[in-house]
This record gives C-alpha cells, structure tokens and sequence, in this order.
C-alpha cells in the first residue's frame, strides 16, 4: 500500500499517521481487497467547497469527497483513490454529535475507504449498511497496540 498524507490550507497535527495507515489497510485486507495508491488531503471548508464545485458541480460543503480511480468492478483489483477531508466541517460535526473530533475524523477517514471499497449512501438502507461498517471500523481501530498517540487536531 502506498498511502500518503497532505495537509492543503488547513493546520492539522498527525501524530499516528503509523497507526492511522495500518487501520486502513487493515480494513482494505478485511473487505478482501488490497491497496493501491492512496491520499489523504486534509483541507479547509473553503478548499473542498471549490473542488465540489469544479470536479463534481456542487455548491455546498461538505466533510468529505472521494475520487475512485479504479473501476470497482474489476474484480481484485487494488483500490487507488483521493480523499479530501475538511477538517472546518469535520470540527463542527463533531460538536454537533458531541463526539471527540479524532472519532469523527476517523469516522469519515473510514467512510471514504468504504467508498473506495464499492461501498454506497444514497439509499436508506445503503446508508445504514454505510454506518455499521463505519461503527464496525471504528471499534477495530480502538484495538491497534496503543503505542502511537490518537490523532489530534492542533
């Protein structure tokens, strides 16, 4: 897996980013596929507003967006993808939720590889197929070796 992390027109402290990579390919390996390529850009509300307005002719923030560059059909192929976070929207869902904001960072980092994996949202049903993976994810990053300090939003 090649997994890189970017910080765009935001400040973001990533303390475990060991931890952060073997929780997502650890979930990429449980869905039986394998990892490409893959990017994490953490970003301002104002970055991700301009790349859904260019890229997918939306007008509206958002915390997250991905970009699927393999086609999910192709039967074991490896997942390659961007996923554009807004830390501004992640910071006030958390609030909102009254969740830590590293639980709901994490919540969407894992919402994104879903996605990647062929994962969908867009019915009621897909979207509590969605969130159970996501809580099922969440669960198992809170069992990595507790070496490498939680993620945290400076």
């Amino acid at each position: 897996m090649e997994l890189e992390y970017y910080l765009q027109d935001c400040d973001l402290k990533l303390p475990n980013k060991e931890q952060l990579s073997q929780w997502i390919e650890e979930t990429i390996e449980n869905e039986d596929r394998e990892a490409g390529i893959l990017s994490v850009i953490f970003c301002s509300d104002d970055y991700l507003l301009e790349i859904n307005k260019k890229y997918l002719n939306h007008d509206y923030y958002t915390d997250i967006i991905t970009f699927d560059y393999v086609d999910t059909e192709l039967i074991g192929s490896p997942i390659s993808g961007d996923l554009f976070i807004s830390i501004d929207t992640v910071g006030r869902n958390a609030f909102e939720y009254k969740v830590q904001f590293k639980t709901e960072l994490h919540r969407v980092i894992i919402h994104g590889i879903l996605h990647l994996l062929g994962y969908k949202d867009k019915s009621s049903s897909e979207s509590l197929e969605m969130r159970s993976k996501e809580d099922f994810y969440l669960e198992r990053l809170n069992h990595i070796p507790k070496g490498i300090q939680p993620l945290e939003k400076e």
